[in-house]
């Protein structure tokens, strides 16, 4: 519609243009609204993830006598706690149950993750019968309660001897473990392209040969990813670790949980959340630094090449 000279005289605009301005202004309105709220909800979560950690870093700075202070900033500060915790019952175990912990999570991580990409590539890129059932196999081991499984893994363990060894720390903890590596890395198998794997056994290679020089490689970040979530799983591990385990195999959570400090009657929390926090920290830090290869391996295999 074309505007006269008497509507241009009377400053008056046309209703088309007066209504598109509405119509800019609003979804402006509605999209700066809901900035605001996901950033409102981000911060949420965020505080609502944070905050036990942040409370365990701030109590294991608070002197005994101020353990029940409900402060933000610990005033006064101290590092006894931290002494202690390295001086007492607890330091005695701390250092070795990190040693034990490091066995259990790398052992779990590398088995999980030899037999997880095999797994995950015969699902992604193999046909067979039986498959879809398989996969509901793999799926319903990852869904039993592991409190449901003690007596059975004591009984058991106990019948083969093998009360207080590694070995009872370790298959456990791969049953729960081996389904997570299967599932992350098949969703990033299934969409890779084909042509790429075709290509390689084109130019003469084996379907072994292809997966070992091409597949897996460009699964790297879904490796990545995967071995991240499967050893902070381990490490974090304590139902079974504290039934199956002895004083020598006992895991870092597990003496942690245990420890009964040196004062009779007197819990040391304190001292507790020291232990904790040389535990946590570390763990939430390689997080942070390496969240773009964990986003990265999460996201990959939600676009098709």
């Amino acid at each position: 519609m074309s505007v006269t000279s008497t509507e241009v005289a009377a400053g008056t605009t046309p209703k088309p243009a007066a209504e598109n301005r509405t119509r800019n202004s609003t979804r402006a309105r509605k999209k700066a609204g809901a900035s605001i709220r996901t950033g409102v909800q981000a911060i949420i979560i965020v505080i609502w993830c944070l905050a036990p950690f942040y409370w365990m870093i701030v109590t294991a700075f608070r002197p005994v006598d101020y353990t029940y202070d409900t402060s933000l900033i610990p005033i006064p500060a101290t590092l006894d706690n931290f002494v202690t915790a390295f001086s007492t019952q607890l330091g005695n175990h701390l250092l070795r149950a990190i040693g034990n912990s490091l066995i259990v999570g790398v052992s779990v991580t590398l088995i999980a993750l030899v037999f997880g990409v095999t797994a995950a590539y015969a699902l992604a890129r193999l046909e067979f019968a039986g498959k879809a059932f398989l996969a509901g196999i793999i799926l319903g081991a990852s869904m039993f309660p592991a409190v449901a499984l003690l007596t059975p893994l004591f009984q058991l363990f106990t019948n083969l001897g093998w009360t207080g060894t590694y070995q009872v720390l370790i298959i456990p903890s791969i049953s729960f473990a081996l389904p997570l590596t299967v599932y992350t890395l098949a969703s990033f198998l299934r969409e890779m392209p084909w042509d790429l794997e075709e290509a390689a056994r084109v130019d003469g290679c084996t379907r072994f040969t292809a997966f070992i020089k091409i597949i897996l490689p460009l699964a790297a970040p879904a490796v990545f990813t995967t071995a991240i979530l499967a050893f902070i799983a381990s490490w974090n591990e304590y139902l079974i670790a504290s039934v199956l385990s002895t004083d020598a195999t006992q895991t870092v959570t597990v003496a942690i949980a245990g420890f009964t400090g040196s004062q009779p009657h007197q819990e040391p929390y304190t001292a507790i959340m020291a232990a904790g926090t040389i535990v946590t920290v570390p763990l939430v830090i390689l997080v942070l630094i390496l969240q773009r290869k964990i986003v990265a391996g999460l996201t990959a295999g939600g676009v098709k090449g």
